[in-house]
């Protein structure tokens, strides 16, 4: 009986890991789609994003998109703007706040 509870929480501690993988997979494929134009390189200019991409940075699990954030990534997608994407969709992120290599730098006034 021991080894049956054992298997069960095995399998269900690795379907939870494999949820959670896939948590923000949607909300990744989303941000592509909607957002991506706005938060590209070059750094300027920063358009103002659509209302689709707001609505996807509104619901999206950001902390885990920015876990999934690589150098490789950081080369395509300009951390500038997409900072300054959250901020004009109501999203801001506190200076400090890590996103791959990349840290949010303090306001300046």
């Amino acid at each position: 009986m021991a080894k049956i509870l054992l298997g069960f929480i095995i399998v269900l501690a690795a379907v939870a890991v494999a949820t959670m993988a896939e948590g923000c997979d949607k909300d990744r494929e989303d941000m592509i789609r909607e957002c991506k134009k706005y938060e590209m390189f070059p750094a300027t200019p920063k358009i103002d994003p659509s209302p689709a991409c707001c609505a996807v940075w509104k619901r999206a699990d950001i902390p885990c998109l920015y876990k999934r954030v690589t150098k490789e990534v950081e080369k395509e997608w300009c951390m500038e703007k997409v900072i300054y994407v959250a901020k004009y969709c109501g999203k801001p992120f506190n200076p400090g706040y890590k996103c791959g290599s990349y840290t949010v730098p303090p306001v300046v006034q």
